[in-house]
């Protein structure tokens, strides 16, 4: 276990980089969709029953593991049981596979804001993202050619990676003072430029008005425990690599909330930009908001520049506002993904942070070439959708089972609180041991029982599991060895 370790050099540089790799694209684009199709503004009341029950308390078990352990994932549960290191190397393994795609999605926004300059997207937004921009194939068995901007862009965004981890995380420090405050400028640019257009109010009424007749639906509230889990980066190996770098007397509890509330409260904002300026498009048109509202890449890609080329003057600069925001809020996390991989194999190998930073960004940059090619965009929605669906959820559940039933919540929680201003009380003990891991397990058992009745997106059984089941079970198999390969060097 390593001993020997820089710190963080101020505490608001922790909470920056935590609330950094946290707040990202799906802030802008998944959010506000998942609220308006889940009851509007009657969601935020499962979103935040969710973020008390389900996202401090495993912020906390993040913060806390890392800290203690002195060390990345797989360190982390080896210090609680030493069996279950596999399952931090899994949480590696699941973000070293989300950076891979994430990265070709922030190369589509580095074309974008070349495109705002001219607007190139001309009046048929969609077209040019299917046929120019990714020039889609028939299928996931049909890779074509590369396209070459969108390569280009991937360049550009590992160069960037590798920069910002390059003296570890004494340059995050100092990055993320930057890259997190200027997403939220861009997003208020944005918002207030939205809400001064004609058919805002329509686009705020339709994102806020609540149905509560969906809050009977399990579905909805599952969604609402997946939003908290997926948006606060939980179960991504990441926080635990950042938390490893904190001092012994940190303050878990006060940190938790403050990066949730951070995140949470972003989020929710973000749905004021989006929705006017969907409102906006809707009034142009002449079309209910309901037929404008789109969900993941085509709300960045497709809506907003249709609405960006619709706006009465400076069209170009609020598309580069726009997509200069997109990629400062992939960065944050795309380097933090790469980070959370980073500090273990740093630690179990005793190899210099510079050259694993190095190995891992070539290697990143290699396997995200599949994602440039026309048939990319087919396996980047087949493997986000398994590793989201099963590895993430899977790791959470490994938290809640390490730190609740084999450590003890009521000890781990003490530990908490032997340094934290606010003091948390048994709620946490429950959340823990029940609630948290009761909701994990059903949403864990509904997705294999959707998953194994029918593949998914319409994809060829084969297609799904090379980049699904296949690509899932591999990642197992591989963190169970390295579990048992480097379980001598990580007890020293």
């Amino acid at each position: 276990m390593a001993i020997n370790r820089e710190n963080w050099t101020s505490r608001t540089s922790f909470i920056m980089a935590a609330v950094g790799s946290a707040i990202g694209l799906g802030n802008v684009w998944r959010f506000p969709y998942i609220a308006y199709e889940n009851g509007g503004g009657a969601f935020l009341i499962p979103y935040f029953f969710a973020l008390f029950t389900c996202g401090f308390p495993l912020l906390m078990v993040e913060f806390m593991m890392g800290k203690r352990a002195r060390g990345g994932a797989p360190q982390a549960f080896r210090s609680i049981r030493p069996f279950m290191s596999w399952a931090g190397w899994l949480a590696c393994l699941c973000a070293f596979i989300i950076v891979t795609y994430y990265c070709s999605i922030m190369a589509w926004s580095w074309d974008y804001i070349w495109y705002s300059l001219k607007l190139a997207w001309g009046g048929d937004a969609g077209n040019f993202f299917k046929h120019h921009v990714l020039d889609l194939t028939s299928g996931p068995g049909v890779l074509g050619k590369i396209q070459e901007p969108i390569l280009i862009g991937l360049i550009l965004t590992w160069i960037a990676i590798l920069a910002v981890l390059w003296k570890g995380i004494a340059s995050v420090g100092k990055v993320v003072l930057i890259t997190v405050p200027l997403p939220l400028i861009c997003l208020i640019i944005l918002a207030i430029r939205g809400l001064t257009l004609p058919g805002a109010i329509d686009g705020i009424t339709y994102y806020l008005q609540p149905d509560f007749s969906k809050l009977s639906n399990p579905r909805v509230w599952l969604a609402a425990y997946g939003q908290i889990l997926f948006s606060l980066s939980l179960g991504q190996a990441v926080l635990l690599a950042y938390a490893s770098y904190l001092p012994g007397d940190a303050d878990i509890a006060n940190n938790a909330f403050l990066t949730g509330f951070i995140n949470c409260g972003f989020s929710f904002f973000a749905g004021f930009a989006v929705f006017s300026a969907l409102g906006f498009l809707a009034y142009q048109i002449g079309v209910p908001v309901q037929d404008v509202v789109k969900s993941g890449p085509d709300l960045a890609f497709v809506t907003y520049p249709t609405i960006i080329s619709q706006l009465p003057f400076w069209a170009p600069f609020f598309g580069v506002v726009f997509f200069v925001m997109l990629l400062t809020l992939g960065i944050d996390s795309a380097f933090a993904l790469v980070e959370g991989f980073a500090t273990p194999l740093k630690d179990a190998t005793g190899i210099r942070h510079t050259r694993v930073v190095l190995w891992l960004c070539i290697t990143g940059l290699a396997i995200g070439i599949l994602y440039t090619t026309r048939g990319g965009f087919h396996w980047l929605d087949i493997v986000d959708k398994y590793v989201s669906d099963f590895g993430l959820v899977t790791i959470a559940l490994a938290e809640c089972v390490v730190v609740g039933w084999f450590f003890g919540a009521k000890r781990f929680r003490k530990e908490i609180n032997d340094t934290s201003e606010i003091r948390i009380g048994v709620w946490w003990d429950i959340c823990i041991t029940v609630i948290t891991p009761l909701v994990l397990g059903v949403t864990l058992i509904l997705s294999l029982v959707i998953g194994i009745r029918q593949p998914y997106g319409g994809y060829p059984q084969w297609a799904n599991w090379v980049g699904g089941w296949g690509m899932i079970i591999l990642a197992i198999l591989i963190s169970v060895f390295l579990g048992m390969k480097f379980k001598r060097k990580e007890t020293e």
